[in-house]
């Protein structure tokens, strides 16, 4: 299948704006047979927290980027907030190219360096869909650093989409953190970001297509644009050749962890200057 990032210069907080910005692009893109078209987090918007401006009780922009689908005959991933009372919620939303919705993530961890968790709640569920009989499973720009829930999705998708407004002072981390994905998951990781200054804040782009196998296979740096990429799962190929996956051990490492968390309510990791070792094999009651 093919795919296509568009690495926006967002425009700040002006959603008519930014789909004049999208429709333009999909015009001249769609025209060359795009199945998937991606844009990042935040799409219309820009990462804000001034949510009064940017939530959503209508669903304007699920409804916007349905016609778009329907219009232009693609799939379109995007991102937008959700008014949910007192907070509101990251979203990123897949519809197929009839205007349907087969996805719809809410982002699990909110960014509380940022202050995003005082104006958003987090999810609590993985979404998983199929396109082209292939599977796919997304999160949202800091979920990345939490390798424990792209474990979890992994089981199910062979690609994993992060469209993020990830900054240009952090952008070491963002290019580490998308291989080591991509390696310990051996899936494809499909990474979405923006580009420019925003509010004061520089995004250097750096979307990508990395492999299983921890290769970048396309990519942009610092510039706006749109990145197209012919997408061929062969993610069981890589698993069968190099078969990490079979050697993981979930009952042990769950049996580990509540042990660790049982012993740090009383001694919190340590006791009288000794290292504790969390066993599940010669446990002492």
């Amino acid at each position: 299948m093919k795919v296509a990032l568009y690495q926006m210069h967002i425009i700040w907080e002006n959603k008519d704006a930014n789909y004049v910005q999208l429709e333009e692009k999909l015009k001249v893109v769609c025209s060359r047979g795009i199945d998937l078209f991606l844009l990042p987090e935040m799409s219309f918007t820009g990462f804000s927290m001034n949510t009064d401006v940017t939530k959503e009780k209508d669903d304007r922009t699920i409804k916007k980027m349905q016609d778009f689908a329907s219009r232009y005959d693609v799939a379109i991933g995007f991102g937008w907030v959700k008014d949910c009372g007192n907070k509101s919620e990251n979203h990123y939303t897949v519809v197929n190219k009839n205007g349907k919705i087969i996805s719809d993530y809410v982002k699990i961890h909110p960014f509380s360096y940022a202050g995003e968790n005082e104006r958003f709640q987090g999810g609590h569920s993985i979404d998983s869909f199929q396109l082209s009989n292939i599977n796919f499973s997304n999160f949202i720009c800091y979920d990345l650093r939490f390798p424990e829930i792209f474990q979890i999705a992994s089981k199910i998708a062979n690609v994993i989409l992060v469209p993020a407004n990830w900054p240009a002072r952090r952008r070491e981390h963002w290019t580490c953190l998308l291989r080591a994905r991509a390696l310990e998951n051996q899936v494809y990781i499909i990474a979405i970001n923006c580009v420019g200054e925003m509010n004061g804040v520089i995004y250097s782009g750096d979307s990508c297509i990395i492999s299983p196998n921890g290769e970048v296979l396309s990519g942009l740096l610092d510039q706006e644009g749109v990145l197209e990429y012919e997408l061929m799962d062969d993610v069981q190929e890589f698993r069968i050749e190099f078969p990490v996956k079979q050697d993981r051990r979930e009952e042990l490492y769950e049996e580990l962890n509540n042990l660790l968390a049982a012993s740090c309510e009383s001694i919190e990791g340590m006791h009288n200057g000794q290292f504790v070792n969390y066993s599940g094999k010669d446990r002492v009651e």
